[in-house]
């Protein structure tokens, strides 16, 4: 797999960085990105690819199911670099459809699993809320339904904890910054916003 990453690398060099040599020096010396993203480690979701975004334009922080806890000591450094150096002006939750981490918090923890159950207490709010509203889908559309519903509820969740930050909250109020949820449907490639 490797071997096709350097190759991949080889065609990138000739079919884009070589094309736009100037862009990429200047990138070279810094960066200058407007939003900040986060977004889930899906490996099918590429939140610079699927909006056209060019290098250097956002800056992303993934993990797996998109959350952005209170008391994270490397969200926050991503939060506060983003928000105090890079002085972006957007924050987006980037959910999806199909997403793994939220169809574990749907089904609950698995006996092999130690750290995936502890990261989704994060997000446990948003399958209570999804269990209230639809407590036993019957059939496979309702399930993907529920699912979709607790992907929503996260993102809602994420741009809460976001804004218990202080100096997320004091530069959204002071209109420095504005707070996304955009949602990426597997199935359409289209990207919608949600909040």
């Amino acid at each position: 797999m490797i071997d096709k990453f350097l190759e991949g690398n080889k065609r990138f060099i000739e079919n884009d960085f070589a094309k736009d040599r100037e862009y990429y020096r200047k990138l070279s010396t810094g960066q200058s990105p407007t939003a900040l993203v986060i977004a889930c480690s899906d490996s099918r979701v590429n939140p610079e690819r699927v909006v056209d975004a060019k290098m250097g334009e956002i800056f992303v922080h993934r993990n797996i199911g998109n959350i952005a806890p209170r008391d994270d000591a490397n969200l926050a450094t991503v939060l506060e670099y983003a928000v105090k150096h890079l002085k972006v002006q957007d924050i987006v939750v980037f959910g999806h459809s199909d997403c793994g981490a939220m169809k574990a918090l749907d089904a609950g923890a698995s006996d092999e699993d130690v750290y995936i159950p502890e990261w989704l207490e994060h997000a446990k709010e948003a399958k209570i809320l999804a269990d209230e509203k639809m407590p036993a889908p019957e059939t496979p559309e309702a399930v993907r339904e529920k699912r979709k519903m607790i992907e929503i509820e996260n993102m809602r969740i994420q741009l809460e904890n976001l804004r218990a930050y202080d100096f997320i909250r004091k530069a959204e109020e002071e209109g420095k910054i504005a707070l996304h949820g955009l949602y990426y449907s597997l199935e359409t490639g289209e990207v919608s916003r949600v909040f």
